[in-house]
């Protein structure tokens, strides 16, 4: 990404599953995304904070799950899943330049260009047991973080999703309705919290009054839900 400004927000990324289905608007263009430069300076941490957390949460061994990384032009999710042992990658970005960046580091097994807001999420059919489809810099206009993500198929049950956001003050309007979005559907029965883990120093804050504290740093959390089974409909 270039320099990210204070108040961007996060994306996902999915993982092990059968299928899957996710919206957004169009993707930013590859200018808007981070570069390594602009990694290192701003000590992004949320593609490192997203798979620690899942690798912790996830119940079954990672090697045979299967994870779709949504936004994965710049493949710094698929190094930190690959560290830990996550190795059926796949990926989508609405960018084909980010797609060519993506392909560059060789650790997706396939990779095609969706416009999320405007196409559904590809996924391989099957059930969903395994799956994680993982998500970090959304930004605030994904339509999906609201209503998106009930549209995510019942071949889905059983699959795990991870988000990642900012909690820097420009963002928190955004993560109040993701938040209420998400609780929404816990009560509903359709999604499981597995886990919510608020981080203090996610990155460093390119204004000082989006910093913790005048730490010099954002803080953010990360969410991983479990798609719930459909029960059966019952006879008669």
């Amino acid at each position: 990404l270039t320099p990210v400004p204070s108040g961007h927000r996060p994306c996902g990324t999915a993982s092990p599953g059968s299928g899957w289905a996710l919206s957004r608007r169009p993707a930013a263009r590859p200018a808007d995304r981070p570069v390594p430069q602009d990694v290192a300076a701003l000590e992004y941490r949320a593609p490192h904070l997203a798979a620690a957390s899942l690798a912790f949460a996830f119940p079954a061994p990672p090697a045979g799950s299967r994870v779709l990384d949504v936004g994965c032009g710049t493949g710094l999710v698929a190094r930190e899943l690959q560290r830990r042992g996550f190795g059926c990658l796949h990926g989508v970005d609405g960018s084909a330049g980010m797609l060519e960046r993506a392909r560059g580091t060789g650790l997706y097994r396939q990779l095609q260009r969706c416009v999320l807001g405007w196409e559904p999420l590809p996924g391989p059919a099957g059930n969903g047991v395994g799956a994680v489809a993982l998500l970090t810099r959304c930004h605030p206009r994904v339509t999906w973080c609201s209503g998106g993500l009930v549209t995510l198929s019942p071949v889905w049950a059983g699959g795990f999703l991870c988000l990642t956001t900012r909690s820097n003050p420009s963002n928190l309007r955004y993560k109040a309705e993701l938040e209420a979005a998400l609780q929404r559907l816990e009560q509903q029965g359709a999604w499981q919290k597995v886990l919510a883990q608020e981080v203090e120093r996610w990155e460093r804050a390119t204004e000082e009054e989006e910093s913790v504290q005048g730490t010099g740093y954002i803080s953010g959390v990360v969410y991983i839900y479990r798609k719930c089974p459909v029960p059966p409909l019952e006879e008669g």
